[in-house]
């Protein structure tokens, strides 16, 4: 199988398919989706990582990442799509005592990245 992340990145491979979501939307609906042992064993795999996938993706112009680097970067907005939720609420998919976040879909949340 071809690698779908730059190089120095591969043993993030396993976390492509369910979780580099390239819009907000995406994101959004797979943290409802997910559990909270979902969510939190993704945060901390990737989370500590988040340093490194910033200077790479840095090495672009903004909206010019190639494919292997924006899946990359997807990960990355998972999780800072996710971090309140684990590091706040034991991973709760959803925020505890807050208004239905079904009134609040974002107006560009289809928009790439």
């Amino acid at each position: 199988m071809a690698a779908q992340l730059p190089d120095g990145f591969e043993d993030m491979e396993s976390w492509v398919q369910e979780w580099a979501m390239s819009t907000q939307n995406l994101r959004w609906e797979k943290r409802l989706r997910s559990t909270a042992e979902e969510l939190i064993a993704f945060y901390q795999a990737v989370q500590p990582r988040l340093e490194k996938i910033l200077e790479h993706a840095d090495q672009y112009e903004i909206g010019k990442l190639p494919e292997p680097s924006a899946r990359l970067y997807s990960l990355a907005l998972m999780v800072a799509e996710i971090a309140p939720n684990v590091e706040l609420y034991n991973g709760a998919p959803d925020v505890p005592h807050s208004y239905e976040e079904m009134r609040f879909i974002a107006v560009h949340g289809n928009d790439p990245h």
